[in-house]
Order: C-alpha cells, then sequence, then structure tokens
C-alpha cells in the first residue's frame, strides 16, 4: 500500500479549504448582488449610497493615493502590534513568578481597557505630538491585553503531572517555565494573537482621526469631508484586506512554530 504523496496531500488540503470558504463567499457574493440591484433599481444618488461596482472603480482610479496613504497605516499597526507583543509578554512572565504583581497590575490592566478610546485618542496625540509614537502607543493600548490574558490562561493549563515530574528532577523555577508552561501556553498565545491583530488596524485608524498627516484614517476623515462614499468605502476595504493579510501572516506563523497543530484540527 502506497502511501500519499506530498503534493496530493496539498491539493486536498487546497479543497477542503476551498469547500469550507464556499458558504462565506456566496454569501458575501449574494450581499454584494443584492447591494448592486439594490443602487440600480432604487436609483438613490452615489453621494449617499454607491454600488459595489462604483466603488471598485474609483478605488482603482485613486489606488496611488490609496497605496500611499496604506504604508503609514500599516507602519503604526506593526510597531503598536510589536510594542504590545513584547509588552504583553514580559508583564505576564512577572505575573506568573510573582503573584503579588498579578494582584497588583492586572486590575490596573483591565480599568485601561475601559477607558474610553475616543476620549484617549485626543490627550495621546496632545502629550506626544503628532508623529509615529501616539499611533504606536494606541494600537498597543488597544491589542495588548488580549494577549495578556491569553498567555496567563496558558501558563495556568499546563499539565501539572509535568511540572511534578520537573520538580521532581530539580528542575529550576526558569526551566519549568521554559519546557512546561511557556509551550503549554502557545495554542492560547496564538488566538489572543488572531484577536488582537484584528484589532491593530482599527486602532491605527482611529489613532489616526485624532491627529495625523498620512493614513487610511485621514484618508477616509477627507473623503468624509468631501462628501465621497465611494472613497472611504474603497478605503475601509483596503483596511479589511490589510487586516486578512495580517490575519493570514498569524496563521502561517502559528503553523511554523507549532506544525503538529494542523493535524489534530483535521482530525477532529
Amino acid at each position: 500500500m502506497t502511501s500519499p504523496r506530498p503534493s496530493d496531500s496539498r491539493l486536498a488540503t487546497l479543497r477542503l479549504a476551498i469547500y469550507r470558504a464556499m458558504p462565506a463567499l456566496l454569501a458575501g457574493f449574494a450581499f454584494l448582488a443584492a447591494w448592486e440591484l439594490y443602487v440600480d433599481l432604487s436609483g438613490i444618488k452615489p453621494s449617499i449610497l454607491p454600488a459595489p461596482s462604483r466603488i471598485l472603480i474609483q478605488g482603482w482610479l485613486n489606488r496611488e493615493a490609496l497605496i500611499s496613504n496604506t504604508w503609514p497605516t500599516l507602519g503604526a499597526t506593526l510597531g503598536g502590534f510589536a510594542l504590545s507583543l513584547a509588552f504583553a509578554f514580559v508583564s505576564s512572565i512577572l505575573m506568573d513568578f510573582m503573584p503579588f504583581m498579578r494582584r497588583a497590575l492586572l486590575p490596573i490592566f483591565i480599568a485601561s481597557q475601559t477607558l474610553p478610546l475616543v476620549a484617549i485618542a485626543p490627550l495621546v496625540v496632545l502629550w506626544f505630538g503628532f508623529g509615529l509614537l501616539p499611533k504606536i502607543l494606541l494600537v498597543a493600548l488597544v491589542t495588548f491585553f488580549p494577549l495578556l490574558v491569553a498567555l496567563l490562561q496558558g501558563y495556568e493549563a499546563t499539565d501539572r503531572d509535568i511540572v511534578e515530574l520537573l520538580n521532581s528532577m530539580k528542575a529550576s523555577r526558569w526551566r519549568i517555565f521554559r519546557l512546561a508552561r511557556l509551550p503549554s501556553s502557545l495554542p492560547y498565545f496564538f488566538a489572543g494573537l488572531r484577536i488582537s491583530i484584528t484589532y491593530a488596524v482599527v486602532g491605527a485608524i482611529f489613532a489616526e482621526y485624532a491627529g495625523a498627516a498620512r493614513g487610511l484614517g485621514i484618508y477616509i476623515l477627507n473623503a468624509k469631508n468631501n462628501f465621497r462614499p465611494d472613497l472611504v468605502l474603497a478605503a475601509v476595504i483596503v483596511s479589511a484586506l490589510l487586516t486578512l493579510c495580517l490575519f493570514a501572516l498569524t496563521l502561517l506563523i502559528q503553523r511554523f512554530v507549532m506544525p503538529w497543530q494542523p493535524s489534530q484540527e483535521r482530525r477532529r
């Protein structure tokens, strides 16, 4: 009995992915078709509700402006997310090693998530200026908490038998953390990573609303002030595609770090 070739396995995986995505693709196509049909039959003005075809055409005609404003948003997103990731990882280690730090810091971090971004963003811009720093800080503020909670839950999910085995071998606390607690947190970490990355682009765009020279947020604001909803929605599509690309990147990183995970999911 011959084993399946790698090419056949990849083809089967691709077919399965297409099959699973088909309902969402059909639903999206039906929604866009209904939208296009409604705009054509109702005679509504494009300045109120543009058709999807108009949004795509105007987005293509203004692609250079959209692309040039996408790079600053992407830079703020990646910079803020990197800061968020580093801060969440360091904080989670401190809380795991020192329980009193968890009791002291976790309520503060929870309270930080109750602050309305619409009120904090102008203050951050006022304190740190109109450069890249306030946008990075605001993205970090929006995205670090899901990462922190995911890491803490992952540490708590460590198999106690493994910890007891390492303790019986006189392993240090740091060695137990590195060999047991950190690996057990990986599935939780990547779940939090996927949640946070979807917030990152939105946080960057909202930060640009508060004050920026360039970016998708400024582009959307200028298009709204010029009564161009087609360009507003074109920029929204670009931001959605950017979010999907970053989300897919997290999945690729997870597959690289945890190569056993996809096979486990296929068995479910």
